[in-house]
């Protein structure tokens, strides 16, 4: 493991030293620097941030000024990238990147969602049993402030809950699918292309992290809307007390981006919130960022039943 800014005492004569790591938060986040991801970096860096994600679960680079083909370019050094969204497309000559712009929620919902403390918390595509191993998303317009996105380890989240509840979920299942949140009326054009790319996936409650061996409340909550074997009304009351609990602030790091930030989330292990202050009436900010999405595994609990495939297709490379 890399060497980390605040504990110098603890490293051994053993233990890489390529770049620099600045915690942000007890339990999640840490900058990286000392790194250029514009050129091809060599296998101990490459095998470095791979293992300082694992135990962060975010990581974040700074002014680092990448084009589409360089981005690409670092993400298949970490893994194989897939299309760059099932429902919403790709960028024209990169079929890698999706465009995460200001405009892409209200291209496609009408209203406002009801006010819920989880609203737009989601873990990237748990409608696929093999979600993505992690998302690199890249800065470009950059608000001059506001845009933030928050992120949450559901490894933290799983060690928090009593021992009783642990057993419970651990036996759980949920099902997983895109659908828009409650007060929220999508679009026509939207609507057509989510039920023509329907995916839903049952995963369990509790998943176990295929590195390190961590168990995750792999609650996403923009996507888990049923659990097996529940009544609507313990389905309904599980629901609400296991997607609030997973965002809890203390399980958080918020990041501020700037012209040449990259952040790079562990999917197996985190869910992230996109800001919603840009899309307030009076916010006249443009924003646009870039992302890819690397193949992951398909999940699997601690009684190593592995999550299924219900409705649509798993996750491919490209």
């Amino acid at each position: 493991m890399p060497l980390e800014s605040n504990d110098s005492d603890a490293r051994s004569n053993m233990e890489p030293t390529s770049f620099e790591v600045v915690p942000l938060t007890l339990h999640i986040g840490a900058e990286i620097h000392g790194v250029n991801l514009t050129k091809p970096l060599p296998d101990q860096q490459i095998a470095d941030i791979k293992a300082t994600l694992a135990k962060w679960k975010v990581v974040f680079f700074r002014d680092q000024t990448l084009d589409h083909d360089q981005h690409v370019a670092f993400s298949r050094q970490l893994g194989d990238p897939t299309p760059g969204h099932p429902i919403y497309g790709a960028r024209d000559g990169h079929p890698e990147i999706y465009t995460v712009s200001k405009t892409r929620m209200t291209d496609r919902f009408d209203g406002e969602p009801i006010d819920h403390p989880w609203n737009w918390w989601h873990t990237d595509l748990t409608c696929a049993q093999n979600p993505p191993y992690a998302s690199i998303l890249r800065a470009d317009v950059v608000p001059p402030y506001g845009g933030d996105t928050q992120f949450t380890n559901l490894c933290a989240a799983y060690e928090a809950l009593s021992p009783t509840m642990q057993r419970f979920v651990e036996g759980l299942r949920g099902i997983h699918h895109k659908a828009p949140q409650d007060g929220v009326k999508a679009k026509e054009i939207y609507a057509d292309k989510n039920q023509q790319t329907r995916m839903v996936a049952e995963h369990p409650i509790v998943r176990v992290h295929p590195e390190t061996g961590e168990k995750a409340l792999f609650v996403s909550p923009n996507f888990l809307h049923g659990i097996v074997g529940l009544t609507p009304t313990e389905t309904k009351t599980m629901l609400e007390f296991l997607k609030a609990h997973a965002v809890r602030p203390e399980f958080t790091v918020r990041f501020r981006w700037a012209p040449g930030s990259v952040a790079m989330w562990d999917n197996r292990a985190t869910c992230h919130l996109p800001p919603r202050d840009i899309y307030m009436p009076d916010c006249d900010f443009d924003r646009c960022f870039y992302r890819t999405t690397l193949m992951g595994p398909t999940a699997y609990g601690v009684d190593g039943q592995e999550a299924k495939q219900l409705e649509g297709e798993a996750l491919t490379a490209l």
